[in-house]
C-alpha cells in the first residue's frame, strides 16, 4: 500500500502490474501521479505548472476581469484625440 503525495490517501498499487513512467490517478484528489520507481512503488505527483503558466499568459494580455490591457485601450483613446482635431 503507497500514499498519495498530494493528499496522502491510500492507493492500492501492485509492484509487479506497474511500470516506471505510467501514469495513475488519485482516487480521492484525483490527481495525476507518475510511476518513478517499481520495487518498491514511488509516485510522483504531476504538476500542472504548465497550464498554470499558459493561465498567467492569458491573463497578463486581457487583464484580470477579461478586460483589454491598459496599452490597447491607450491606442484607442489617441485614435479619438486625432478626430477631434
Amino acid at each position: 500500500m503507497i500514499r498519495c503525495p498530494e493528499c496522502s490517501a491510500e492507493i492500492d498499487v501492485d509492484e509487479d502490474e506497474v511500470e516506471e513512467g505510467e501514469i495513475l490517478s488519485c482516487p480521492e484528489c484525483e490527481s495525476e501521479l507518475e510511476v518513478s520507481q517499481t520495487h518498491p512503488v514511488h509516485l510522483n505527483l504531476i504538476s500542472d505548472e504548465d497550464d498554470d503558466e499558459e493561465d498567467e499568459e492569458e491573463d497578463a494580455e486581457h487583464g484580470e476581469d477579461g478586460d483589454l490591457s491598459d496599452e490597447e485601450e491607450d491606442d484607442d483613446g489617441d485614435d479619438e484625440e486625432e478626430d477631434e482635431e
